[in-house]
């Protein structure tokens, strides 16, 4: 019996350290200093990939699944790793885009207005993953441009939301973290995850969740995870950032999407807030 749990035991410390080697080592890490002539826009791009998949997929074995994560206001594109690093880990080509610059004017509140007074945000935002996504085309051919999967927290959570309302033809999941503006995408080919915090200071606006019937019915995850708004980036606890990552790994392992089949919405995992 002692031989018994300690092979368990051994294996489970195997299986840590190959996603921690995975995760560490196996990740190629890049930044792409891109440029918008058109708008005269620099555009920062951190890029992660798993060196092996990103192998196959210049030899023309595949094609890999594209992430492309938003960052959140006043949070920089290099402050979501524990994510995209998540994501390369199950073979995806992550682009986590630098959304705003320090010339940009300040994120404003309008109450009254669409989006809190925020469209015009989105529309330059929805512009820069456009650029970047023809951008990616001329580097990596191999890769699943029509079936992308956005990310994105607060801000850059309601700009993925507004993007897949604007093109669901390219989007097959949206993952925000605490988007509190863009109403949900309801769709039958479209999967949704959406981690919640629980923080006075940053409240939902009203019409932007669905009911617990919409998500139950189109497989929309809503997730209480009790944590603070600003703790899902890197700046967060590696409590939160763990269990965000191990919903995210079941999900993804879920919902695998193909061109030939929508997504499961058969089977929402919404979970309780003392899961986390």
């Amino acid at each position: 019996m002692k031989k018994v749990f300690a092979t368990l035991a051994l294996l489970c410390v195997l299986g840590i350290g190959q996603y921690f080697v995975v995760s560490q080592f196996a990740i190629r890490h890049e930044t792409l200093a891109l440029f918008d002539a058109s708008r005269q826009r620099p555009i920062s791009v951190e890029i992660a990939v798993r060196r092996d998949h990103e192998t196959k997929a210049n030899l023309g074995l595949w094609k890999l699944p594209l992430a492309v994560i938003s960052n959140g206001n006043t949070v920089k594109a290099t402050e979501y790793s524990f994510l995209a690093n998540a994501l390369a880990a199950r073979g995806y080509l992550v682009a986590s885009i630098q959304q705003d610059l320090p010339s940009d004017p300040p994120l404003m509140t309008q109450v009254g207005q669409q989006y809190v007074g925020r469209r015009d945000v989105y529309i330059r935002c929805e512009a820069n993953i456009l650029f970047v996504l023809g951008e990616l085309k001329k580097r990596q051919e191999n890769v699943q441009y029509d079936h992308i999967t956005l990310v994105g927290h607060s801000n850059g959570g309601d700009v993925s939301m507004y993007v897949a309302h604007r093109h669901p033809e390219l989007v097959s999941k949206v993952i925000t973290l605490d988007n509190l503006r863009v109403p949900f995408v309801v769709s039958d080919h479209m999967k949704i995850l959406s981690f919640r915090s629980k923080d006075p200071h940053f409240v939902t606006d009203p019409g932007v969740l669905p009911t617990p019937e919409e998500a139950k019915a189109r497989g929309i995850d809503i997730i209480q995870t009790g944590a603070q708004h600003t703790e899902m980036s890197d700046r967060g606890p590696n409590s939160v950032k763990e269990k965000i990552q191990e919903t995210l790994d079941r999900f993804l392992r879920d919902s695998a999407s193909s061109a030939l089949a929508p997504a499961d919405t058969k089977s929402p995992m919404i979970m309780n807030p003392a899961d986390y």
